[in-house]
């Protein structure tokens, strides 16, 4: 055996490192637990956020004896005096408090979030435990002096306005086919990007990182950079500009919504986790979920609903592709299962982000996992979010029959669909949904959310980056004129609730790699026009039905729209102008005739029949000017 001789130097050298990554070690297993003191911040009004923190127990994000994330659970009760509302919140581990600017991963700083429906006073109560999964399986031991702290606040009346959600409340699904501000009443219907699904895989989020760097980079955002403005949130000494003044742009330009997954790891992009690393599932990063929350608090605050895409088709489960092979798929959680790695991503996603007043958790993207399996993620997802956030599912477009059907009425608690489409296809699905889900006896709000053909979605406007119009085969594409026609007022005339545009993965600005949504510049005009056309003509389109067959469309084809208040109004949309005929012959009385301009806005004109009278067929007149564009006839008592 050979032996040999360290020198001397070499052994104090070694004693000094050893004495200091004792020192090091010592200081850090010598942190000491918080005080238990909790502090009530933010603006203590009706509807925005409030935030409890605790001066609790001491974690790091990559502990594991015990997990803050799964093995901590705090959970604060929140209740109005006056008995009701009753919320039990789930909290979570914030680091120092700060970590949004500090990256900081450790601390003894817990939170949850309230969004307060009244006024007056409340109390909160904290439940603190600690055990094996007590977070997601429950049970655990009180941890003092933590459990049981307790302590009131009062909230005053919103003082917001116009766009900003906290001048509206909490939109809920109240069992009709659109949304219900819990505040005004308002009925809902929304317009905006679904693409990019990327869209958090942005350079100026901690400890993100591009699985696909040549095909999907980390957006910067830089083309939006302009839209910020002095105010506006940012981290980290200026970071989150670009990202910022995109949502500023979208709620400039009248949009009311966007899209993105919260998780992607091993999908088309590659470049969006919540957790420490990409392939530890149940250690959460803390900074840059903050840095997330400064983003959708902002949204919500510019009146942007947040669509959150839970997973894609990619990782969902052990299953690819429509045809369901059995793949194994390492980033999946819990293999499509409801386990401890699913039930976490809930939890923490719920915690941090639940206070939000506008959004709709997205079980999956192109979902292929069972029924029975998505049921069992609904109904986690129905126990711990407090405030019962609508809940939707995505699927294949041919999936559609096989996948909704079984989870119609009773069959499951989604409130709502996501639907795949062609563009051609937006009104018959929408009716399908709408029609099936009222059948069923529990009425869906359904959405038209991606159109095909996957490679082209929804075209840029002509003249964006060089794009003439042709795919790169040379073949035409569909219009943006096509998509005003048949996507928008085709969903909007079957009872749906909306619209978000998806890009497509071979046009300029495609879904995966979009930084500018400038690029469909023209599109988001057209969203606008056709949102504000309801709010300023106070259409009760909630209280509408599809009515096709009363202008001869019997078979729901794309030549004609009609969309009714039976006896009170009546809506006829033309896509290629023309006229029409309505048959009124089971309702009395007299009904005004105005025309509506859907590629320009404006107000109602009048054209060639100015009035109609019940009891009969009438004819509607021709457009005032455009005859071969599309116009929308406004028929009202």
């Amino acid at each position: 055996m050979k032996t040999r001789t360290i020198p001397l130097m070499w052994i104090g050298r070694c004693f000094a490192l050893s004495v200091f990554w004792l020192s090091v070690a010592t200081t850090s297993f010598a942190a000491t637990d918080g005080n238990g003191e909790a502090e009530i911040s933010g603006e203590l009004k009706q509807w925005h956020k409030v935030t409890l923190s605790i001066d609790g127990p001491f974690a790091r994000e990559k502990d594991s004896m015990p997990n803050p994330f799964t093995d901590l659970a705090m959970n604060v009760t929140f209740r109005h005096e006056s008995g009701m509302p009753e919320y039990n919140v789930p909290g979570y581990f914030a680091a120092d408090g700060n970590a949004a600017n500090t990256s900081a991963d450790e601390g003894t700083t817990w939170r949850a979030h309230l969004s307060p429906d009244k006024s007056g006073k409340w109390t909160y109560k904290v439940s603190f435990k600690k055990g094996d999964a007590a977070a997601i399986k429950g049970g655990g031991e009180a941890l003092k002096p933590f459990d049981g702290i307790a302590g009131s606040f009062e909230v005053t009346e919103t003082d917001k306005s116009g766009r900003d959600f906290r001048s509206k409340g909490r939109l809920q699904y109240v069992g009709k086919h659109h949304l219900q501000f819990a505040g005004t009443k308002e009925y809902f219907l929304k317009a905006g990007p679904d693409a990019p699904e990327t869209l958090l895989g942005y350079t100026d989020f901690d400890n993100t990182h591009a699985g696909k760097a040549k095909q999907v980079p980390l957006k910067t955002w830089k083309a939006h950079v302009q839209d910020w403005k002095a105010g506006d949130p940012t981290w980290k000494d200026g970071n989150g500009k670009g990202l910022i003044g995109g949502l500023n742009y979208l709620a400039d330009k009248g949009l009311n919504a966007f899209s993105f997954l919260s998780y992607n790891a091993g999908g088309d992009g590659d470049n969006v986790w919540p957790f420490v690393e990409r392939n530890d599932k149940l250690h959460y990063d803390c900074s840059k979920l903050d840095q997330w929350g400064m983003v959708f608090d902002h949204g919500n605050s510019l009146g942007l609903y947040l669509h959150f895409k839970l997973q894609e088709t990619e990782i969902d489960d052990h299953r690819n592709g429509p045809e369901r092979k059995s793949v194994q798929v390492p980033t999946s959680l819990d293999g499509g299962k409801l386990g401890p790695e699913r039930m976490l991503y809930c939890r923490e996603l719920i915690a941090r982000y639940g206070h939000a007043l506008a959004l709709n958790w997205n079980v999956g993207e192109e979902n292929t996992q069972t029924p029975d399996e998505v049921n069992a993620m609904i109904d986690y997802i129905r126990s711990i979010d407090p405030y019962q956030h609508h809940v939707v599912l995505h699927t294949y477009p041919q999936d559609q029959e096989k996948v909704y059907t079984k989870l119609l009425g009773d069959k499951s608690r989604l409130s709502g669909v996501s639907c795949q489409n062609s563009w051609r296809e937006s009104h018959k699905w929408t009716l399908r949904w709408v029609t099936e889900s009222d059948r069923a006896g529990r009425p869906w709000v359904v959405a038209n959310d991606e159109q095909g053909g996957a490679d082209t979605g929804v075209p840029p406007d002509l003249g964006y980056d060089g794009y003439e119009g042709t795919k790169n085969d040379g073949k035409s594409v569909h219009t943006t004129d096509d998509v005003r026609k048949a996507t928008l007022w085709g969903n909007l005339m079957a009872g749906g609730a909306g619209v978000e545009y998806y890009f497509g993965y071979q046009l300029p600005q495609n879904d995966l790699v979009c930084e500018d949504w400038r690029s469909r510049d023209q599109s988001w005009d057209y969203c606008r026009i056709a949102l504000q056309f309801f709010s300023d003509n106070q259409i009760p389109f909630w209280e509408m039905k599809n009515a096709d067959a009363s202008i001869g469309n019997s078979a729901h084809n794309n030549s004609k729209y009609c969309f009714a208040k039976d006896g009170e109004v009546y809506l006829v949309y033309l896509p290629q102008g023309g006229s029409t005929s309505l048959d009124l012959s089971e309702v009395k009385g007299s009904f005004q005739v105005h025309w509506f301009n859907p590629r320009s806005g404006g107000d109602l004109v009048t054209s060639s029949v100015k009035s109609v009278d019940g009891g009969q067929s009438v004819s509607l007149g021709d457009p005032p000017s455009d005859k071969d564009q599309d116009w929308l006839i406004v028929v009202r008592k």
